[in-house]
């Protein structure tokens, strides 16, 4: 049987524990500024978007603690894993991210990492305030419902 290729195009990664703690507020899609070997491993799928988060210094955006594997077949020309990492977004969604990030309870996050039709790699960030408890367990409840009602009309 013949090995089932994956697209390299087709490369989606979410950050679904995000959706879950925060409250998405307003969204933003940059590039990054990536290294070597970076693409390849992000073209398997070895992204790890759990713990990063993005910050704002001297007006340029940087995603930190994101996690891309090294690559298997790079050698020692490998890159670093959890590097910080450069976001390309324009001067006037870097202001509004400043302005509105300074608000009391609003962070950067990403949610979704993604490569185009044409081979680069976007991120997908949102400005996102943090859920009370009382919230998440209101979505528990929506996603619980919304199953149930799945299976009787199934």
């Amino acid at each position: 049987m013949a090995k089932k290729e994956k697209d390299p195009n087709n490369v989606n990664i979410k950050n679904k524990k995000a959706s879950f703690e925060f409250t998405f507020v307003d969204k933003f899609v940059a590039g990054i500024m990536l290294q070597g070997s970076e693409i390849k491993s992000i073209r398997e799928g070895k992204v790890n978007l759990q713990a990063s988060y993005c910050v704002i210094h001297h007006e340029e955006a940087f995603v930190k603690e994101l996690h891309i594997s090294p690559y298997k077949d790079a050698s020692h020309y490998n890159h670093e894993p959890k590097r910080e990492r450069k976001l390309l977004l324009n001067k006037r969604e870097i202001k509004k991210l400043t302005e509105k990030s300074q608000e009391q309870g609003l962070t950067i996050i990403p949610v979704r990492l993604f490569v185009t039709n044409k081979g680069l790699a976007k991120l997908e960030i949102a400005l996102a305030k943090g859920k009370k408890l009382h919230d998440k367990r209101h979505d528990i409840k929506e996603k619980d419902m919304k199953r149930d009602l799945a299976k009787m009309n199934y």
